[in-house]
């Protein structure tokens, strides 16, 4: 991209290199690498029929790994989006398994997963309740309320239509995926384009100063934890019409994907740091593997222990270049 008369690189070359950067490239290139390696074992892993279910797989870990990216970035944490995920499915089909029109159930479902995120940020902003506790409390809550009206038991009873938000293509692409990519889009573009961006990653650099410097940091989180449950609500739906099923327990371990995803793809735990695009190459890396274990048939009990040393690998690799990085800068001083 062209550079100024002063030297300097325009806004959009500035925001170009925040979601390109080096870190994703090297991410980018482990997710090619794995793939090589996992179709030099199974040439069906690229197969129409297989790529279609990784695409549908990773638009459900992709969607809450998004909203997860945003409140890791002010520096929070969210353990309840499988829950979410649950719930809203959940209450989607109850709805219209009572009646409603499903429009107005899905509608339902969302402004429910709405008003959580609300509580969310309103317990950590206003009440000063650790991020932790309060999401915590809604993963045991949200699984407790799906169960309650049918005591556990799924509901099946759902129009046909619905089945169309997960099985409906738009070319070669399924629905899910073109869901998926708009809200990427959408949060690549605030967190890198807006100054509601630039506020979230200066709360999770350092809230304080973020607040001296103006930023209204209550409203900025609240923010970030209700597009946390908005995007986990979305996929509630996707996964409620992909099984046609209102099961009270889908979702599980679905939250621990999401932050593996969000760490894999190079952003800290500790908050300020990371990117959308980054996260969606860690969810992809998420997805493929799993993928890949199902296709070369590992045994199911290993397939945690092998996604858990990942995460612990991308952890503290995270670990070590922070810590580089602070060495640097003191020998700098």
């Amino acid at each position: 991209m062209n550079e100024g008369t002063n030297g300097k690189s325009s806004p959009l070359a500035a925001a170009a290199r925040r979601v390109f950067g080096i870190r994703e490239i090297n991410i980018l290139l482990v997710l090619v690498a794995l793939s090589a390696a996992i179709y030099s074992q199974k040439a069906a892993f690229l197969s129409d029929y297989n790529v279609r279910i990784v695409l549908k797989d990773f638009s459900v870990f992709a969607l809450l790994a998004i909203g997860e990216t945003l409140v890791i970035l002010t520096g929070g944490i969210d353990l309840s989006p499988g829950a979410v995920v649950a719930l809203t499915g959940f209450v989607a089909a109850y709805g219209m398994d009572k009646g409603l029109s499903m429009p107005a159930a899905i509608g339902l479902a969302l402004l429910l997963a709405l008003a959580i995120g609300y509580t969310h940020g309103l317990f950590v902003t206003k009440l000063g309740v650790a991020p932790f506790i309060i999401t915590l409390g809604t993963f045991i809550i949200a699984r407790a309320a799906a169960a309650l009206p049918t005591h556990g038991t799924p509901i099946s009873n759902l129009p046909d239509g619905f089945a169309s938000i997960a099985g409906a293509y738009v070319g070669p692409i399924p629905l899910p995926a073109m869901i998926m990519g708009i809200f990427a889009v959408a949060a690549i573009l605030i967190t890198q384009c807006t100054v509601l961006g630039r506020d979230i990653y200066a709360i999770g650099g350092n809230i304080e100063a973020a607040r001296l410097a103006g930023v209204n940091v209550d409203r900025r989180r609240t923010f970030c934890y209700m597009a946390s449950a908005l995007l986990a609500g979305v996929a509630g739906i996707v996964v409620a019409s992909r099984c046609m099923l209102g099961d009270p327990g889908v979702g599980t371990n679905y939250e621990l994907t999401a932050i593996s995803a969000v760490v894999i793809g190079g952003a800290s735990l500790m908050g300020g740091e990371g990117t959308i695009f980054g996260t969606l190459l860690g969810g992809a890396i998420m997805s493929v593997l799993t993928n890949g274990f199902i296709l070369l048939r590992v045994d199911a009990y290993w397939q945690p222990v092998c996604i858990g040393a990942v995460v612990v690998i991308a952890v503290t690799l995270d670990s070590v270049r922070r810590k580089r990085k602070r060495s640097l800068r003191a020998t700098a001083t």
